[in-house]
């Protein structure tokens, strides 16, 4: 059984929840370099970065706001009654020191940073940033062997390039990840696809071609959670799985705050009821990504948002 002692979040019962300097669940904060001596088993860590985004910007802002909307999230979650905080030691590790106009710098200095958090043991749960930050993550991560992937996204994000020849925005990543060796295509499977398309679906048929299975949102509507997300567990199997989760996913009814909103998507409880579905798999890391505070004063993207990394970090504790 882990030391949870120094790992426990603030409790709301001692200090209010408006109250104080907000880290993510009101973790400890733990610097990168101490994570492996302090024992940290999930690390939650923070991509500030949109300089991928070909659209509406914002997603750099995104970390700061899930912080400070996550003083809300409580020890216990309320339908598996899994109690990450006592399951696992977790820890807040800070940001990526990203550079916001270099997108090559900006790669590297993810890889490594992650380099150095996989060196130590910790699985990683990021907020981003905009979803090319999964890149890197997945370099770091992958060095043994290319990984399973959970996507749960309204686009691919299997796009070759875009303007002139650029191979490196929010709409390539696992198209790259899949050409570096990085995921294996045949335990890919990505979840909620739809909204118009540039007009030749390049992007689902080189997927499909490789291997990847890509459920669109009408087929998620008309086979129902429960089937698809065991077919998705089917894919992924029982080797190490990665879950990557764009806030787009969600109908912008719930998540307006994200750039690039496609309606016809899953309510918030919906929303909850894919990660739950995920308890059991091997997952070695996760994302939740594109939380674009700029376009949701309200906050209530970014509340979703941590309440679904809740979820992602109970199952992730719950696995381990």
């Amino acid at each position: 059984m882990s030391d949870t002692r120094r790992f426990q979040p603030v409790s709301g019962m001692d200090l209010p929840r408006f109250a104080g300097i907000p880290s993510f669940m009101r973790l400890p904060v733990i610097a990168p370099e101490q994570a492996g001596a302090e024992g940290v088993q999930i690390g939650l860590i923070g991509v500030p970065w949109d300089t991928g985004t070909t659209n509406r910007p914002g997603a750099r802002h995104g970390p700061r706001q899930m912080r400070d909307l996550s003083t809300m999230i409580r020890s216990t979650h309320p339908v598996s009654r899994v109690k990450p905080f006592e399951a696992c030691n977790c820890a807040d590790l800070g940001d990526v020191p990203v550079n916001p106009t270099d997108v090559q710098a900006t790669l590297g200095r993810v890889e490594r940073f992650y380099d150095g958090i996989v060196a130590q043991g910790i699985r990683p749960l990021t907020a981003g940033g905009d979803h090319l930050i999964s890149l890197p993550v997945l370099r770091a991560l992958a060095r043994k062997g290319p990984l399973g992937m959970v996507h749960f996204d309204s686009h691919t994000d299997l796009n070759d390039s875009y303007f002139d020849g650029d191979k490196y925005t929010h709409g390539t990543p696992f198209r790259r990840a899949i050409e570096e060796g990085l995921l294996d295509p045949a335990r890919v499977i990505q979840i909620g696809i739809r909204g118009p398309v540039y007009g030749d679906f390049e992007d689902v048929e080189w997927g499909r071609a490789q291997g990847v299975t890509i459920v669109t949102i009408d087929e998620l509507f008309d086979r129902g959670i429960a089937d698809v997300m065991a077919q998705a567990r089917a894919v992924v199997g029982d080797a190490p799985t990665y879950v990557s989760y764009d806030i787009d996913f969600v109908d912008p009814a719930f998540a307006p705050g994200t750039g690039t909103p496609e309606v016809g998507g899953p309510n918030s409880y919906q929303a909850q009821q894919v990660v739950r579905a995920l308890s059991g798999l091997d997952i070695v890391g996760a994302d939740l990504v594109e939380v674009s505070p700029p376009f949701d004063a309200s906050g209530g993207t970014a509340w979703l948002a941590v309440s679904l990394m809740f979820e992602l970090l109970c199952v992730m504790a719950e696995g381990r």
